[in-house]
């Protein structure tokens, strides 16, 4: 981005938010990180929600320190574990708190090496897609009740690098797909998820549910040398404040409201985007809504 290109959205533009209370996931480093802070900084209640304790806890006493509030506290979430997303989705209820924002943005980054979660299920579809999927649904009744509330999928560009029909049956044959495109259905899975959750439970309701594309943020995952970033890609890499930007536009801005943006999905810096014509396939978005609760409560009944 051009520094003298104006952003349509800063975090200057966040309302204040005291009274609100938002969970965050992959808070603890990245634009997560970010976000929590921002959030804090405007007087919200923040949940970090992270795999790491340990990494975990230091966010929260750092974000404690950056913006003096204290109301920022962590909860473990391990999203290679849909029993870890029970018990981090049990434990935030038990606090009988409300809540207005949730921000599914933990990500497991493309990589060459085909693994799969403590679930047997293939690790970016399960920790980026199957995990949030469970995680919003066991939190929308409280959602719901105190509405009105965000639902913020942080999806990716790569969505739109899906090539061919989705077989859901060889999700986990590691020869279906190479790492791209592993990748890219996980966030192809993301988008699909907000436009059915839209249709299925929040017509009529004050919850605005949408997905987004941070910006390709600089960071050591992103330059990893398997990746062989072209020139191009380098050269429009963001910071992690700037990537950050979209998805409290999404969490935050009045205007997602005004405007009843539903089911949308935007790019920096609060644009709309286009989204690809697998992404706009509401038969598509039920097979893979269908698929996936199926597959969750498959997984789980063999607990």
């Amino acid at each position: 981005m051009n520094p003298s290109e104006k952003k349509h959205f800063t975090f200057d533009q966040i309302p204040d938010l005291t009274g609100k209370v938002a969970i965050v996931t992959g808070g603890n480093a990245g634009i997560g990180y970010i976000a929590c802070r921002e959030l804090a900084r405007k007087n919200a209640h923040v949940f970090l929600l992270g795999r790491s304790i340990e990494r975990g806890q230091a966010a929260v006493e750092n974000i404690k320190s950056e913006t003096g509030n204290h109301d920022v506290e962590f909860l473990h979430l391990n999203l290679k574990s849909l029993n870890s997303v029970k018990e981090c989705a049990e434990n935030f209820l038990a606090r009988n708190l409300p809540l207005h924002i949730l921000i599914n943005n933990a990500v497991s980054h493309q990589s060459n090496t085909f693994s799969l979660t403590e679930d047997g299920i293939q690790e970016e579809f399960g920790v980026n897609h199957v995990g949030h999927f469970l995680l919003t649904k066991s939190l929308l009744p409280k959602i719901k009740a105190s509405q009105p509330a965000r639902i913020v999928n942080v999806s990716s560009r790569a969505h739109k690098y899906v090539e061919n029909v989705i077989e859901f049956e060889k999700l986990n044959d590691p020869n279906a797909q190479d790492s791209m495109q592993r990748y890219a259905l996980s966030k192809l899975a993301n988008i699909l998820f907000t436009n059915e959750l839209n249709k299925r439970y929040l017509e009529g309701e004050q919850i605005y549910a949408t997905s987004l594309h941070p910006g390709v943020v600089d960071t050591k995952l992103v330059r990893r040398n398997d990746l062989s970033l072209s020139e191009t890609l380098v050269s429009s890499l963001i910071s992690t404040e700037d990537g950050a930007i979209t998805t409290l536009y999404c969490a935050t801005s009045p205007e997602i409201e005004e405007k009843n943006y539903r089911g949308r999905y935007f790019e920096p810096f609060g644009i709309e985007g286009e989204k690809s014509s697998f992404a706009k396939d509401d038969d598509l978005a039920k097979k893979f809504w269908e698929f996936s609760e199926n597959l969750i409560n498959e997984k789980l009944s063999q607990k």
